[in-house]
């Protein structure tokens, strides 16, 4: 045998040598066990015009979520006013709170297509898009401890306000009203809260009886499988901000609901980190966790700062006294950076909007620096892979070829 000699003709026509100890020591037995490598016909490569490595979106955004700015003057007073507001901040898109009729008739939206087409509108003619509706504070009065009847009841209408049955009863119909206003606006996710019948036992003292949180959530979701299913008809997800205050505080009780309502394809989340910083939940891993269910988001910031007198249960302290509080957007502890690339990485479709909470900040200061905050986090997603550039090509004979298969 030659001391050398040539075995492949490789790529870009190099030619690959091959000595007899390498054989040797590869335990080749000989020469033909090497096989010539067609490359593949031009016409059946997968280019990178055609062929995209991962499926992903760039978010929608930024949008704003108007209840904490509507107000009794203006340009806060009304839907146009505000609308042209937010656009002139460079907002693209608004949430609705379906609670204040200065924003919407949300029975009317439900039950006339031709309202619900004015509506959408008249947000439109401000340049702007409607990114969802949010029943936060009757999503709240699905479900309320007697406990908290008194302080509740102020999300209520008067004439269901000091009877339970009768609050639940509207805050049920409501939920049922925003499916279909949604659907009539186009929209395919919805903003709300769980309500909480065990919120008041979450720090288990005195003990908690045996069977108490089963019984809870199994009742919880009796009363949300139904507006569910009005969801589903619709086309719309139920978003559930995890949120303190609510049955639905973090991915374990996500979880324990979502059992109880037999992994309901519409019972789905809103993320909002801010509310992670505070309970000192990893929310990045959350994402991990549940991302397939994640369909709102919330660019909402905040900051925990514990000392020797108090930490997370915050000593009863005003806002800006407390060791957790809500921060307009980069002027807390919430990793966006990493939020945004997680939340492109995993094909989130939906929105990033704006919810400004913060006991420090001007709420117009933070809303005109939110826009900008958002635009620049949104990450534009690539259509190619980076190393397009080295792309031999591929069929399904030269991969076969590759590795080995006859």
């Amino acid at each position: 045998m030659s001391k050398k000699f040539e075995c492949l003709k490789g790529f870009n026509g190099l030619k690959v040598l091959v000595t007899p100890e390498l054989i040797e020591q590869s335990n080749i037995q000989t020469i033909q066990t090497f096989q010539t490598i067609k490359l593949p016909n031009q016409s059946n490569l997968l280019n990178s015009q055609t062929f995209k490595p991962f499926n992903m979106t760039t978010l929608k955004g930024p949008g704003i979520f108007l209840a904490q700015f509507l107000g009794d003057q203006p340009p806060f007073n009304s839907l146009q006013s505000i609308c042209e507001w937010a656009k002139g901040i460079g907002f693209v898109g608004v949430q609705i709170p379906t609670w204040d009729p200065r924003c919407i008739d949300l029975q009317k939206a439900a039950e006339s297509k031709t309202y619900a087409d004015e509506l959408k509108g008249l947000v439109e003619q401000c340049g702007l898009k409607i990114t969802e509706l949010s029943t936060h504070l009757q999503g709240q009065l699905v479900a309320v401890n007697p406990a908290y009847d008194v302080l509740f009841d102020g999300f209520a209408p008067k004439e269901v306000q000091g009877n339970p049955k009768a609050r639940t009863e509207w805050a049920v119909q409501q939920l049922k009203y925003a499916a279909r206003a949604s659907e009539n606006l186009g929209l395919n996710a919805h903003a709300t809260f769980s309500g909480a019948l065990l919120w008041h036992t979450v720090y288990p003292w005195p003990q908690r009886p045996a069977g108490l949180v089963e019984t809870g959530f199994t009742e919880l979701a009796k009363r949300w499988l139904p507006i569910l299913n009005a969801f589903d008809e619709c086309g719309v997800d139920v978003c559930y901000e995890i949120h303190p205050g609510e049955d639905l505080h973090d991915g374990i009780t996500y979880e324990m609901f979502l059992e109880k309502v037999n992994n309901h394809a519409r019972a789905c989340l809103l993320y909002d980190p801010s509310h992670f910083v505070l309970q000192c939940l990893d929310y990045l891993t959350y994402i991990d966790n549940y991302h397939e269910r994640i369909r709102m988001f919330h660019v909402k910031d905040a900051e925990f700062n514990p000392t020797g007198k108090q930490g997370i249960y915050g000593g009863y302290q005003n806002w800006i006294d407390r060791a957790g509080r809500f921060r307009s957007l980069g002027d807390g502890q919430v990793d966006f950076k990493s939020i945004f690339s997680k939340l492109a990485a995993y094909d989130y479709k939906g929105w990033a909007v704006l919810e400004w909470e913060c006991c420090i900040k001007h709420p117009e200061d933070g809303a005109r620096e939110g826009s900008v905050f958002i635009k620049d986090h949104i990450i534009r997603v690539t259509e190619k892979a980076f190393d397009d550039f080295a792309n031999t090509g591929s069929d399904e004979n030269f991969n076969r070829s590759i590795l080995g298969i006859h």
